[in-house]
């Protein structure tokens, strides 16, 4: 069995971070995705797909994204249910990331990228002019 997704698209919003009642970090986000076609109107459709990212990975989320940053979700998707205030039983069909890429600069401009690895690896910041390997 295989359950993987790699999406690239913009935090519609700034992503919100909760800790459970046992103390690990959940950080909620957003990503806005342009379909590759174009619709009847000449535009493109955006699929807007919701992102779960737990841990430190999800402190790190919350402390470097943020509305209209570009990043990389590679995870899995996970469709749960609850009960909702009304009685009724409601669906949520989620990507649940295991990696998250920062893509946008840095502000300021320059040329530098974050990434941060969802197991083992933490935050590497990387500037171009320098030679050092990591």
């Amino acid at each position: 069995m295989l359950n993987r997704v790699v999406l690239i698209g913009r935090l519609t919003k700034d992503p919100e971070l909760r800790y459970t009642p046992t103390g690990v970090a959940v950080a909620n986000f957003t990503l806005a995705i342009d379909r590759n076609y174009k619709n009847a109107q000449g535009e493109r459709d955006t699929d807007f797909i919701n992102c779960v990212v737990y841990r430190q990975l999800a402190e790190l989320c919350a402390n470097y994204l943020a509305k209209g940053k570009l990043a990389a979700v590679d995870g899995r998707i996970q469709v749960r249910s609850y009960t909702g205030q009304d009685g009724q039983k409601r669906w949520v069909t989620e990507v649940i990331a295991e990696d998250v890429r920062f893509l946008s600069p840095k502000d300021g401009g320059s040329t530098e990228s974050k990434s941060s690895g969802g197991n083992s690896s933490f935050g590497h910041e990387v500037n171009l002019d320098d030679d050092i390997p990591f």
